[in-house]
């Protein structure tokens, strides 16, 4: 029987700010060992017996992001399929969408719902439980994860059991009751992971939320399908995905079916969920210090430290979180780390761009990086991937200056089409209809001067685009 692992991919991961940004979030946080979280996650699922496919419920901005995620650790080149939200609806939405997809074509086959930015240290002990799983998903029930618990944690919602049988899911409770809960050996936390056979879960959808199941089915009827070898893309209907109602799928079905069962289990979960607990993932010095790149340290005692680019100083301080980014750095105590979701928050109600986007910002055809800009002046360095395209546009506010290098540019600059090699350079007046290729099979590494009155992301018109922005 086949085994479909559903990867979510969503999310801001607003406490993990300045790292994580709204249009990078967190499971695109790659770790010490150069892997991303949303990557582990991908393994996860993918090194598991009987897996068919890998199934990723995301939205449609973060599409060619995450095949490239992909890509680079997909070596047996497994399938992969994408369902492609317009914006999030929570986990009762995409689960349903899932869920709905593979019951057209494999009813009895066993979905496994992971989270794109938890983190699990034992990956044999997460297959035996995953192999227990899938043994009671094919028996009827909708299965949870139970995660034995270490600590009072207050932060998780948590789930009381017999054996396999689940009595209730709790909700995240107080110091006190989290204590008693741990005492009890009855309780554990809920991992968010689920395990079902995709016809089990439609019966219980359409008993406890068929407003949910019925809605999901209308807009999917309705969206965009493509398929290829080795992938299929499902992107939902803007208009009719807005009309599905929002609820988690604890709410919508866990947390009403008679049909659940948990495995618990001990895996060396985490949900990642602050800079304490992406810290600990660091050896500590002898201070107990984590430092993740490049820092000189002095007097410094249980300290946090990531730094992307540059070297940190550290003097004569303790207990505190310190992250530094190209356009941002945080300082934090360790107390409150919880609390960095605000600074995020001022910042989207600001507009600022920080809460948003990085340096370095990832397109479907590569990445461009903001290395200095002015009044009327901005710099920027440009990388596109061999057979990129950007689309062919025109800016009514700015000129671009291109300078290449290394690889090679093919580009349309009104009426003229060029090749510029490493070294070379061309002129795009504004209001020039102009487009950049790379016909090579090298990355194009070129610098854009732009000049002008307004230089805003916005100042584009697209006349055609290989990825559906025109």
């Amino acid at each position: 029987m086949s085994l479909i692992p559903v990867i979510l991919c969503g999310g801001a991961g607003s406490r993990l700010w300045p790292v994580s940004r709204e249009s990078h979030p967190k499971p695109f946080i790659r770790l010490a060992d150069g892997q991303s979280l949303l990557q582990k996650a991908f393994l996860r699922g993918a090194q598991l017996p009987d897996t068919s496919q890998v199934l990723t419920v995301t939205n449609r901005e973060f599409l060619f992001k995450t095949e490239d995620e992909f890509r680079e650790v997909n070596a047996a080149r497994l399938p992969t399929s994408f369902i492609l939200e317009p914006f999030g609806r929570n986990t009762a939405a995409a689960v349903a969408a899932a869920t709905v997809l593979v019951a057209e074509k494999e009813p009895e086959a066993s979905l496994l719902i992971l989270a794109a930015d938890h983190l699990i240290a034992d990956q044999a002990a997460f297959a035996s439980a995953v192999e227990k799983a899938t043994v009671l998903a094919q028996q009827g029930f909708l299965v949870t994860f139970g995660i034995q618990p270490d600590a009072p944690e207050t932060g998780y919602g948590y789930i009381e059991a017999e054996g396999n049988q689940v009595k209730r899911f709790v909700e995240k409770p107080d110091a006190k009751t989290a204590a008693e809960y741990l005492a009890s050996g009855n309780f554990f936390w809920n991992s968010g992971m689920f395990c079902f056979k995709a016809s089990v879960m439609i019966e219980e959808m359409h008993k406890h939320c068929p407003e949910i199941l019925d809605a999901v089915r209308v807009c999917l009827a309705q969206s965009r399908h493509a398929d290829g070898k080795g992938f299929s893309h499902s992107e939902l209907d803007s208009h009719l995905f807005g009309k599905v109602p929002e609820d988690s799928i604890d709410y919508a079905v866990m947390e009403k079916s008679s049909r659940v069962a948990v495995v618990p289990c001990d895996i060396g979960w985490s949900d990642i969920g602050s800079w304490s607990a992406l810290g600990d993932l660091t050896a500590p010095d002898q201070n107990g210090n984590r430092v993740d790149g490049e820092a000189l340290l002095h007097n410094v005692v249980n300290c946090s430290i990531r730094s992307d680019e540059r070297l940190v100083g550290v003097v004569g301080v303790s207990d505190l979180i310190i992250v530094d980014t190209p356009d941002a750095l945080l300082v934090a105590s360790k107390s409150s780390a919880q609390d960095v979701k605000h600074v995020y928050a001022e910042l989207k109600a600001r507009g600022h761009e920080c809460y948003k986007l990085h340096r370095t910002v990832h397109r479907p055809w590569g990445t461009y990086t903001v290395l200095e800009e002015g009044s009327r002046y901005k710099i920027k360095r440009i990388e596109v991937k061999p057979g990129g395209s950007l689309s062919l546009q025109m800016h009514h506010h700015r000129s671009e200056h291109w300078i290449v290098v290394s690889g090679m540019a093919r580009v349309v600059n009104g009426e003229r089409e060029l090749l510029v090699a490493a070294n070379e350079s061309t002129y795009i007046p504004a209001g020039h209809k102009h487009r950049l290729e790379n016909p090579g099979v090298v990355n194009l590494v070129m610098i854009e001067v732009q000049s002008g009155e307004y230089l805003g992301e916005d100042d584009i018109v697209r006349f055609q685009d290989n990825y559906g922005r025109a």
